[in-house]
């Protein structure tokens, strides 16, 4: 059973910086395409970011140039940076393995 375990999150000013890691278990990374999605209250889930097994990425235009994502095969763990964090970055970010298997989420919230 894979599972998935989100360290990471918490409070940050706007302009600041945080990183998000997706620790998994039960499967290498290297085999399937893993992601991260966010939610807010009264939004859809949106697709933050997209690594595929041949490390090809993709972004949401909204997170686009601030936005990293990557991948450490040797830990089996896949790392979101985020800079220049906005207010509306505010959302519970979720790590998503190979479609099917889901973390439990993680909160950022960017304030003053």
């Amino acid at each position: 059973q894979v599972q998935l375990v989100e360290p990471g999150g918490g409070l940050v000013q706007p302009g600041g910086s945080l990183r998000l890691s997706c620790v998994v278990s039960g499967s290498l990374i290297r085999l399937r395409t893993m992601a991260w999605y966010r939610k807010t209250p009264g939004k859809e889930r949106e697709q933050v970011a997209r690594i595929s097994p041949g490390f090809a990425t993709s972004y949401a235009d909204s997170v686009k140039g601030r936005f990293t994502l990557s991948s450490d095969n040797s830990k089996n763990t896949v790392y979101l940076p985020m800079n220049n964090l906005k207010p509306e970055d505010t959302a519970v970010y979720y790590c998503n393995y190979d479609i099917n298997s889901w973390g439990k989420g993680t909160l950022v919230t960017v304030s003053s």
